[in-house]
């Protein structure tokens, strides 16, 4: 088992919390819970992305997604199914999951569906307009004081000789 000591890291800083609670979470996990269920991480464009789950053998009513800050989390609980027959083999897992993942700031969710066994989760950047760049325009000033050319006073150029 590895850890690291990230506490020089945070000596100086303030307002990081978050970055220090991302860093546990990433180094500490269960390998074989992380496994389950699979999924795929896609950039659609510039400002939108899509969580796509395998979630074969959940319905609508199995799956539960929260968003809440900057965090998403999908929950699977399996129904009981009445074995109708002896299995000889099992792979396809029901067991039940939660799966979470950390949203960059501004991050929101969409859209969700479930078609042919995959959950699609579409998230979007949504920058509030208040946090985007802006231009700002000048404007001539209108009671600028005119300018004058005019050779310097005698006085002053007698005193800098």
């Amino acid at each position: 088992m590895r850890s690291y000591d990230l506490s020089p890291l945070f000596r100086s800083t303030v307002g990081f919390d978050r970055l220090s609670r991302l860093l546990e979470t990433a180094t500490t996990g269960d390998e074989a819970t992380a496994a389950y269920p699979p999924y795929n991480i896609e950039k659609m464009s510039e400002d939108s992305y899509r969580i796509t789950m395998a979630v074969a053998g959940f319905g609508l009513d199995d799956l539960t997604i929260t968003a809440h800050q900057n965090s998403l989390t999908v929950t699977g609980k399996a129904k009981k199914e009445e074995a109708s027959g002896q299995f000889l083999y099992r792979g396809i897992a029901g067991r039940a999951f939660e799966r979470r993942f950390q949203l960059a700031d501004f991050i929101k969710v969409s859209n969700a569906s479930l078609l042919n066994g995959l959950l699609h989760i579409e998230l979007a950047r949504e920058v509030p307009e208040t946090m985007k760049p802006r231009t700002i325009r000048i404007d001539a000033a209108k009671d600028a004081p005119a300018r004058i050319d005019a050779e310097p006073a005698p006085a002053l150029t007698q005193q800098a000789a």
